[in-house]
């Protein structure tokens, strides 16, 4: 596996792949990595033929008072586990490598990146897209692939691939749990060891959300009075927000018809804030 530090590096190993006619995947991530990144790799190794993996801590994406200085951070951690599951490129650059000045220009997908979890951290999703953009043009992928646990990421990814015509097929990954149901995140590192025990609670609520729906509940305001007390019921969590949308074009719902909906919730423990979401089809039987 190489290990690549500068943008002209990548490029010239990665032109060497196209001239061979190697299909490229494109696996982004901030690092600290778990098993549901690897889940993305090996994705991306049936995807593909080559498996690049990026490791960036965006600093454009993070807003005031946010966990950038803390974000966890362990590149040797990384480079093992990448080699473990057949990565073939890590892209670790600086960030004075992918912003060598203060950046100028940025790339936004109007109204999704201002809705739901936009509504909390005003410009993330416009950082998310900037640097997503600017790691297309860098790679030039033919498959780029995101997990489904952040899933209003995924489909602003979708749309701005989608406007600007980039030749890369997007590919959703579902969501690696934990075994106690909790979804693995590099930030659940930062929890206390009561909040990870409280922080279950998240799943417990999709499931129980789910099962209703899928028993014929069709009232949103019910499915959401459900979620809240059972999330409240863990007085270490925090709702900041609990939203039921359509799953492709994240309009809220006042009711639920046949059409598969999306789940997304985000609850703070301490000052750590998970996000976890739920894809239900009202037809489906439960998990």
């Amino acid at each position: 596996m190489l290990v690549i530090h500068t943008i002209a590096e990548l490029r010239a190993h990665l032109d060497e792949h196209r001239q061979n006619r190697r299909k490229i995947g494109l696996v982004p991530t901030m690092g600290f990595l778990h098993q549901g990144h690897m889940a993305l790799a090996q994705k991306a190794r049936e995807e593909s033929d080559v498996v690049v993996l990026s490791i960036f801590v965006n600093p454009i994406q993070f807003g005031v008072n946010e966990d950038l200085d803390v974000y966890p951070r362990d590149l040797p951690h990384d480079i093992a586990l990448c080699k473990e599951n057949g990565v073939d490129i890590l892209f670790a650059p600086s960030v004075a490598e992918i912003y060598p000045e203060p950046i100028m220009t940025s790339v936004e997908v109007q109204s999704l990146s201002n809705i739901l979890i936009g509504c909390h951290r005003p410009n993330h999703f416009r950082g998310v897209t900037t640097i997503v953009a600017k790691l297309l043009n860098i790679v030039e992928p033919d498959k780029i692939i995101f997990g489904e646990k952040d899933y209003q990421q995924l489909i602003i990814v979708r749309r701005m691939i989608r406007d600007l015509s980039y030749k890369a097929e997007v590919i959703g990954v579902p969501i690696v749990r934990e075994e106690d149901g909790l979804a693995c995140s590099s930030r659940n590192a930062r929890l206390t060891k009561e909040d990870r025990a409280a922080a279950v609670i998240l799943s417990q609520s999709l499931k129980k959300a789910q099962k209703r729906i899928l028993e014929g509940e069709k009232d949103v305001s019910t499915i959401r009075q459900l979620i809240e007390d059972n999330i409240k019921s863990e007085a270490r969590a925090k709702i900041q927000s609990i939203d039921i949308c359509h799953a492709t074009k994240l309009d809220t719902l006042d009711r639920i018809d046949n059409q598969p909906i999306v789940i997304l919730l985000a609850v703070a423990f301490g000052d750590v804030v998970l996000i976890d979401q739920q894809l239900v089809t009202p037809k489906e039987k439960a998990l």
